[in-house]
């Protein structure tokens, strides 16, 4: 009975987490404010991650490249700076123009958005 009540109680924290993944993107003034430092690439193979900035926030679901950027940084889930250099990155990101595009190029790297 345990067994069970441990298996569904994970199943229900991650069907119940999946709205606290949200890209919900603050970007701030200084790298040391940030939780991650970000690059933009100039093609997508370079990339970690390709980012579709989406236009409303309830699109902004999951770890998987969907940004929604926020005008305080209470609202965000994380918060970027974005660097001049990519050897000063903790993330390098490419924007593209489609949300199907959206996606993480680097697995290794999606726990920087966690």
């Amino acid at each position: 009975m345990n067994k069970y009540f441990f298996i569904l109680s994970i199943i229900l924290s991650f069907a119940f987490s999946k709205n606290t993944l949200a890209q919900k993107v603050f970007i701030t003034d200084a790298d040391y404010k940030a939780d991650v430092k970000v690059y933009v690439v100039d093609a997508d193979y370079k990339a970690d991650l390709l980012v579709y900035k989406v236009d409303a926030d309830y699109k902004a679901t999951d770890n998987k490249g969907l940004w929604f950027f926020v005008d305080a940084d209470y609202k965000a889930k994380k918060k970027v700076y974005f660097v001049d250099a990519d050897y000063k990155a903790d993330l390098k990101i490419f924007f593209v123009e489609s949300d199907y595009k959206a996606k993480w190029n680097k697995q290794e790297k999606m726990h920087l958005l966690f």
